[in-house]
């Protein structure tokens, strides 16, 4: 989920805000170095080609930009992935379905940085036993053998990694090129997925995308105990982003000296007509009004192996779309399993032709052209080590 930052300065009056960011009007909203300092790849000097290849599987999207990846290295020439239960998302994905293809986006980017090195990735998912459907636990999410191979070749997804944004701007209304839309279909062949696109050839089936999205952001936003969640990893200027360097972050001058002043009070959801919350249904409404196409991908199943791989197919749809110089936004919250999205739920899927429990919509994405943003904070391959 995005809070989009404009919209918080709609908290205050004007003219206290204005009063009060005056003093950081030279204050830039970019984010503070070291929180991006993994995007610029890994040093010159690594000896563990294991700590190589992490550093950019550490790149990977992931649901709320939680980063839930702990990594065992104590092995020679093996990585085993855990999830770090401490980052999950209980309210917005009471299941974990999000959190285990984002361990899937991580394993992608692993094997794509193993096969540029002229390794074989063995990954063997759930080597201790396969999660349960409700929850998850301590054993492993899957362990990593590498090793040379002549016969691989690296894959050219790879080059785009360090380029990969997940960007929740306003996108422009020209339709993606076909070759492109192509491309980003054929990218995902590795993994036992159904994609599908929507454009503008389709105006009725286009728009009723549209409405679905808008519904379930209202709700997400308007449900107190999903919004505070959001509120939970949110981090405001350059303080809070350097030390944390994960979730939502937000180093705007205007949401800066909210907060200073207290007028941001991320202990309380604000209330469905406050205009915090109705500017940011209207910004995200004006930005679903214009969005060009949208791209899905569902699966047959939903245990927790496709899960995962449901995700290492989406980090090769966003990659591919990167290399076809488009953007991708990932709706996820009709896609969410928690009582207050039922409906926006059974309609995506009823929409996709994915009737449930059979099927299951893993992902649903805005798709189009959309001006340059820079990368989310990473907390480097260090934080997620498993110390002996």
């Amino acid at each position: 989920m995005n809070l989009n930052r404009r919209n918080f300065v709609r908290l205050a009056g004007g003219g206290v805000v204005l009063g009060a960011s005056a003093g950081l009007a030279g204050c830039s909203a970019e984010l503070p170095l070291e929180a991006v300092a993994a995007w610029r790849g890994p040093a010159a000097d690594v000896v563990d080609v294991r700590r190589w290849i992490l550093s950019y599987a550490i790149l990977a999207p992931h649901s709320h930009n939680l980063q839930s990846w702990l990594v065992d290295l104590r092995q020679p020439d093996e990585i085993t992935l855990y999830c770090d239960l401490t980052r999950l998302l209980p309210e917005t994905d009471p299941l974990s379905r999000q959190i285990m293809m984002s361990q899937g986006t991580f394993l992608e980017l692993l094997d794509l940085a193993a096969r540029q090195k002229g390794l074989r990735a063995d990954i063997a998912l759930f080597p201790q036993g396969e999660f349960g459907p409700a929850a998850l636990d301590t054993r492993p999410v899957a362990r990593i053998r590498l090793s040379p191979d002549a016969a691989v070749k690296p894959d050219p997804l790879f080059a785009h990694i360090l380029m990969r944004r997940t960007n929740r701007e306003a996108y422009e209304p020209r339709e993606p090129a076909p070759a492109a839309v192509q491309a980003i279909a054929t990218s995902v062949a590795p993994h036992p997925v159904r994609t599908g696109f929507v454009g503008p050839a389709q105006p009725d089936a286009l728009q009723k995308h549209r409405a679905i999205a808008s519904e379930a952001w209202r709700i997400e936003l308007v449900t107190p105990r999903t919004i505070l969640e959001s509120f939970k990893v949110l981090r405001v200027g350059p303080r809070e982003i350097a030390e944390h360097r994960d979730g939502l972050s937000n180093n705007t001058p205007m949401v800066r000296a909210l907060t200073a002043l207290g007028l941001f009070d991320r202990s309380k959801a604000p209330g469905p007509d406050d205009t915090a919350t109705t500017g940011q249904i209207k910004d995200f409404n004006t930005k679903i009004a214009t969005t060009p196409a949208f791209f899905w991908m569902v699966t047959e199943g939903n245990d927790r192996k496709t899960q995962v791989n449901a995700g290492r197919a989406y980090a090769r749809a966003q990659l591919a779309a990167t290399a076809q110089g488009l953007s991708m936004q990932p709706l996820s919250q009709a896609l969410q399993e928690y009582p207050e999205q039922a409906r926006p739920y059974a309609d995506i899927h009823a929409l996709l032709q994915a009737p449930p429990p059979r099927y299951t919509v893993q992902m649903w994405a805005r798709l189009g052209y959309a001006p340059v943003v820079g990368p989310a904070p990473r907390r480097g391959v260090e934080a997620h080590l498993i110390k002996a």
